[in-house]
């Protein structure tokens, strides 16, 4: 470990802001001193004693719960110190300046100070030290930050079904299947005398083919878990009065877009994120696309392709009431050979024929039949929309027992499935080359690694801790 993890650190764990109880942590080695300098007395382990918190002078700045986690039974596996207290920012701040200032004051019997080095904490550095002292493997500590982060109900459950271990105990069970296999064919490579073919005798392409099989699901259920987290990108395009905003509006079940007969009311984008079945969609209405002379409006819609180009899945709503014009039907095509120049062809494009409570038998027109027809003033046609995003989305239903993943597991997952390939390509061939097997088998173990954290760099761990709240 690097040296500043051995320096014991301080910080206001609860949300900024004003709130009924807020909690100040310390953790770090021996914090036997330091409870005694804060308290006046030793705490019991993991029990909550009333008492008020003094400042240096004997005065009190508070009165609260202090309870004291002896290593290694703790959040972060160390000694640690949490002190309940009133919830204002200006109490939280005089306890974690006392803090501070106890552990730099000399002990009375040594004349040292109090705890040395006792210093405000980085963030995610709590967890971060659960991490290091084997409390937590990375998966878990990534889904505390995710389970905190959740935008809904499904995401928080999957996020604790990580945290409680369900993703890293299959990730483990990878390993171990790969670990096994590796065996067989450095134990090939290390006894060629022998003449005993250990890969024919032990399955050696059974298990490999099983080893696959069972990835594939997992990374299927990663993707699943990815989807619940990050959610997609859904933004609404099309020409003015298509009703854009109204389908926002429906969509998310409030007036959050204004909605007028004026064409060109939305000069800049609208976002709102809303649920389906637990999936957070961030759907984003934009300005009316057609030639403007107003310089507002104008960057309004440069907006609007921009957003377009970066979307996820693109509805193109068209105005069944005005399908049959000519002048719109060759507005519609034209936007539409643009969206196809902007936009990758691995993102969907959705046609949503709105406005069928305005035409008659619910809208004709000619190429009207693709896509979803519906009237985002009355609401029909929206379940079918939804299930259609839900659709290019890559959702399944019912699909219990999820965990979340990040898009750093899917890229570790792959990879792995990319050295599998390999090793696979390797052990077909005529004439194997086992020392190239047995590396693909290597890699294929560091990239699962590399998902828990037994095969990682400190820069990652920089990168995954910083994104994490100060206090955890």
């Amino acid at each position: 470990m690097l040296p500043r993890h051995n320096e014991p650190i301080a910080a206001v764990a609860t949300a900024p802001g004003r709130g009924a109880v807020g909690i100040v942590r310390v953790s770090g080695p021996q914090l036997g001193g330091l409870v005694q300098a804060l308290c006046g007395r030793a705490l019991k382990p993991r029990e909550a004693t009333y008492l008020p918190f003094r400042d240096a002078a004997g005065q009190p700045i508070d009165q609260g719960l202090a309870l004291y986690f002896p290593a290694p039974h703790s959040y972060t596996g160390e000694d640690v110190l949490e002190l309940q207290a009133h919830g204002g920012p200006v109490v939280l701040q005089l306890l974690l300046a006392r803090c501070l200032e106890a552990a730099a004051a000399p002990d009375a019997a040594s004349g040292r100070p109090v705890l040395p080095g006792l210093r405000l904490a980085q963030p995610g550095e709590f967890t971060e030290r659960a991490f290091l002292n084997d409390k937590i493997d990375l998966a878990q500590a990534e889904a505390i930050a995710d389970l905190i982060d959740a935008s809904t109900e499904a995401a928080a459950r999957s996020a604790s079904r990580s945290l409680a271990g369900a993703f890293s105990q299959e990730i483990h069970a990878l390993r171990d299947a790969l670990v096994h296999l590796r065996m067989l064919v450095e134990a090939t490579l290390d006894f060629p005398e022998e003449e005993i073919d250990f890969l024919r005798k032990a399955d050696a392409h059974g298990q490999l083919s099983q080893l696959q099989q069972t990835l594939a699901a997992v990374m299927g259920r990663a993707s699943q878990g990815a989807l619940l987290r990050e959610g997609i990108k859904v933004v609404i395009a099309g020409q003015p009065n298509a009703g854009k905003s109204s389908l926002l509006n429906a969509l998310a079940g409030a007036e959050l877009a204004i909605v007028t007969p004026i064409a060109g009311t939305t000069r800049d984008k609208v976002q709102q994120t809303i649920q389906i079945e637990g999936v957070p969609l961030h759907v984003i209405d934009t300005a009316g696309l057609r030639e403007s002379e107003d310089e507002v409006e104008r960057i309004g819609i440069a907006r609007a392709w921009d957003e377009i180009a970066g979307a996820d899945a693109v509805l193109f709503l068209h105005d069944l009431s005005r399908a049959d014009a000519p002048d719109y039907a060759a507005a519609d095509a034209l936007i539409a050979a643009t969206i196809c120049q902007r936009v990758p062809a691995s993102v969907p494009v959705i046609d949503v024929w709105n406005k069928t409570d305005r035409v008659a038998g619910g809208g004709g027109g000619a190429g009207a039949e693709p896509g979803v027809r519906l009237s985002a003033r009355t609401g029909e046609g929206l379940d079918a929309l939804r299930r259609r995003l839900l659709e290019v989305a890559g959702w399944q239903s019912a699909a219990e027992g999820l965990y979340i993943a990040r898009a750093r597991h899917i890229a570790a997952l792959q990879a792995v499935d990319g050295h599998l390939m390999e090793a696979a390509a390797q052990l077909h061939a005529a004439g194997p080359a086992l020392d190239l097997l047995a590396e693909e088998l290597r890699l294929a173990q560091n990239a699962l690694n590399a998902i828990t954290g037994e095969f990682t760099s400190d820069d990652l761990l920089g990168v995954i801790f910083s994104s994490f709240c100060i206090g955890k």
